[in-house]
């Protein structure tokens, strides 16, 4: 069985942030929020990682998170381009969005060969999950099922006070298993809890509802999964929303879900989720980052100084 490895989304715009969020330093020593992913999937266990990038900032993310890690792990990058799609369709005029988080794995297809953990590069996630997620993917292969994970957070404590979070909110049964998922883009914080945009009108989800933070755990099926749907997902999106279209990883799982293929074990968490959706996020995750290091969660220099 081949061992875990990393693989890390970060070719998103920062569209609501301003700017490339991914690159842009947590603490004083010049720490971007990858660098705590990165140690915390170490000493889990993980030794390679797969950044997905966009061609356009190869340069910049190579110069501050890139060639550090390229003395610490196994490091590949792979390109999300709006380009790398299936044969025959034609991408629309003024279209620069790429086109989601199951088209970013797609574009994994020709490096990742076994079990992965996938991540955003700017959600912090917490010591636990990078645990539970190795574990699990270093313990399960696919027999008649695909054996899928999933860390699940608490809702509340994946929200910003800055406005609204897109979040798979999810249904589980006793059994820790995902029965569905269904991403909601538009969640946002109130004082009973969260609620989510649907037709103009807001929601309420149940208090301690589980969401999902994109941490997944697959075997390399959904590679071959997420390529047999694109074609599906093209004809519907590029009719109704072609500028602005995504393929998300949760509807991928929910059609696998549905067609009795995969069983995604759900792996619940109580830990804090931080990021920076927005610049206002910012000064919050500093504030934590910081205590932790006084805590001794983490040391101050993560790679030490001949790697800073």
């Amino acid at each position: 069985m081949k061992k875990p490895i990393l693989v890390i989304m970060a070719a998103g715009m920062g569209s609501r942030y301003g700017g490339l969020k991914q690159i842009d330093p947590i603490d004083q020593d010049g720490h971007i929020i990858i660098d705590y992913s990165l140690y915390d999937a170490m000493r889990a266990g993980f030794k390679e990682v797969v950044f997905i990038i966009k061609k356009d900032n190869e340069k910049d993310f190579k110069q501050t998170i890139g060639y550090r890690m390229e003395k610490i792990m196994k490091v590949h990058y792979v390109y999300q381009e709006i380009t790398d799609i299936p044969l025959g369709n034609i991408i629309p005029e003024n279209r620069i969005k790429p086109w989601g988080t199951a088209h970013a794995i797609y574009c994994c297809r020709q490096i990742v060969e076994g079990p992965f953990a996938v991540i955003n590069a700017d959600d912090y996630y917490g010591i636990e999950a990078f645990q539970i997620i190795y574990n699990y993917l270093s313990t399960h292969q696919d027999d008649n099922y695909y054996r899928y994970a999933m860390v699940g957070y608490q809702i509340e404590k994946t929200l910003t006070e800055n406005g609204t979070v897109a979040r798979g909110v999810c249904v589980v049964n006793d059994d820790n298993n995902l029965i569905n998922i269904t991403e909601r883009t538009k969640i946002k914080k109130t004082s009973t809890g969260a609620a989510y945009q649907e037709d103009n009108e807001w929601i309420d989800l149940p208090q301690n509802s589980i969401v999902s933070m994109n941490l997944w755990g697959f075997s390399q099926s959904i590679i071959k999964e997420i390529g047999n749907g694109f074609q599906a997902f093209l004809d519907e999106g590029l009719v109704s929303n072609p500028l602005k279209c995504e393929y998300f990883i949760p509807s991928v799982v929910s059609h696998l879900l549905k067609q009795k293929k995969a069983i995604v074990k759900v792996l619940k968490t109580s830990d804090q989720w931080y990021g920076v959706t927005y610049k206002e996020d910012k000064p919050k995750i500093v504030k934590a980052i910081q205590e932790m290091k006084e805590s001794g969660l983490y040391p101050k220099e993560l790679w030490g100084k001949n790697n800073e």
